[in-house]
């Protein structure tokens, strides 16, 4: 009887995702080169307008990095025609609510308004586009923001350089081995007119994705843009061409150091393919099987049976360009670091000889069409959503098609995933370890 209700509510589930999620939208180009998508939902009277810029860490030079997280802030400084300090009191004081975010591949901002604000989201995005004012000023009040950001989110923060570490040991000529937020003394280093010079490059329509989601009038909201957006310059066109990495083949070793830490931990980290690539969803799925919950196989292995560790789990960071598998644990008392590692070897050895139990992997599909029904459940997580496939995809559809790689990565894919990446010749095993302050 309970394996009846289990597949039961799968197929419930199923059914659910297959039929009440799909997202209609429609897209072009502005003559400019800028991406327009729209997605119209009635359901509530609010709207978003959201602009995805194809710049992230990535694109800095060397030397002076933290540039794109830099204009995550930067940009609200104000325009020709929104004073300094003007930005968030306009959004707050129509009802609405901002904000923005910087990765190592795209910058994105965005607005959430009441639906009759539309126009006043579109001008806003457009004004960041046209008529930024970028002076020496603004230059100096960010970077004390950034700073105290960093601060706050890094500096002090236990276990918060873990990934850094990784990445500066993982790659060697990708600009991947740096972090999103940057060096402080390269923005300081950074001159008023290698500011404009960034936002010259960057920040242009035919770098950009617009979305516009929610309760709109379509062809109201196409005349909006193209009387906003479509007067704007296009600029000259980006080209990205990054050294590739050589692959792993012999183990690597580093130690990282934190001085907000009393216990140490362990990582093994892989160099994985990019995000785009059918094997690193399976690398998702056996992340979820290695750890998501108490009761997923390395928690419940070596918190609660063994003991060992206060936390264990495994993380795939996946991103445009490659992605980076990482397994890790918090030792517990007497427990060395070592151990850690080979006990969390032994699973990953399972995997890669035999496949996982048909329940295992039945849960595994639930959880991902779970995560698929949630993604397109708000308006704002499907802005989101439509401009991440279609700046770091290249396919806006996948907001709806997805699921279906998912659904159909097996037993023997996962078996063999495994074996193709997470090998021990082929890894960077970091010990980070509590600093003296």
């Amino acid at each position: 009887m309970k394996k009846s209700i289990l597949s039961l509510a799968s197929a419930m589930l199923f059914v659910f995702a297959t039929n009440a999620q799909k997202v209609e939208f429609e897209e072009y180009d502005l003559s400019n080169g800028m991406h327009v998508i729209l997605h119209k939902d009635t359901s509530a009277p609010v709207v978003v307008t959201s602009v995805m810029y194809h710049v992230g860490a990535k694109d800095e030079q060397p030397g002076r990095t933290g540039m794109a997280h830099f204009f995550e802030h930067l940009l609200f400084e104000g325009t020709e025609n929104i004073d300094k300090g003007e930005w968030f009191k306009i959004v707050s004081s129509n009802g609405g609510r901002n904000n923005a975010n910087t990765t190592d591949d795209r910058t994105y901002y965005y607005e959430i308004f009441p639906s009759n604000k539309l126009e006043l989201g579109l001008w806003m995005e457009s004004e960041r586009l046209l008529h930024p004012i970028i002076g020496q000023d603004g230059v100096d009040t960010q970077n004390e923001v950034v700073k105290e950001e960093k601060r706050l989110r890094v500096d002090n923060q236990p276990y918060s350089r873990f990934l850094e570490y990784v990445k500066e040991n993982m790659f060697k000529k990708h600009p991947y081995k740096g972090t999103t937020i940057g060096k402080m003394e390269d923005l300081d280093a950074a001159t008023l007119d290698e500011f404009l010079a960034f936002n010259k490059k960057f920040y242009v329509p035919n770098n950009a994705t617009l979305v516009v989601a929610g309760d709109i009038d379509v062809p109201a909201a196409k005349k909006m843009i193209q009387d906003y957006f479509g007067p704007i310059p296009s600029g000259a066109e980006v080209e990205k061409d990054f050294p590739q990495e050589d692959p792993i083949t012999e183990a690597m070793t580093a130690k990282g150091y934190d001085p907000n830490i009393q216990i140490p931990a362990i990582m093994a980290a892989y160099r994985t393919p990019s995000m785009k690539t059918r094997d690193s969803r399976v690398l998702d799925m056996i992340s979820s099987y290695l750890s998501r919950g108490k009761s997923s196989v390395l928690y419940k292995k070596l918190v609660d049976e063994k003991k060992m560790a206060l936390e264990a789990g495994a993380i795939n960071v996946s991103q445009e360009d490659y992605g980076t598998y990482i397994l890790f644990g918090l030792p517990q008392g007497e427990t060395k670091l070592e151990d850690i590692i080979a006990e969390i070897d032994e699973e990953i050895v399972k995997i890669q000889t035999d496949l996982i139990s048909e329940k295992d992997f039945q849960k595994l599909q639930n959880q991902f069409e779970n995560n698929f029904v949630n993604s397109n459940s708000s308006v704002e997580g499907i802005a989101s959503s439509l401009a991440t496939y279609n700046v770091l995809y290249g396919d806006t559809n996948l907001i709806n098609t997805e699921i279906d790689i998912f659904r159909s990565i097996t037993r023997e894919e996962i078996r063999e995933v495994a074996k193709k990446y997470l090998n021990p010749n082929q890894r960077l095993t970091l010990e980070y370890l509590p600093e003296a302050k």
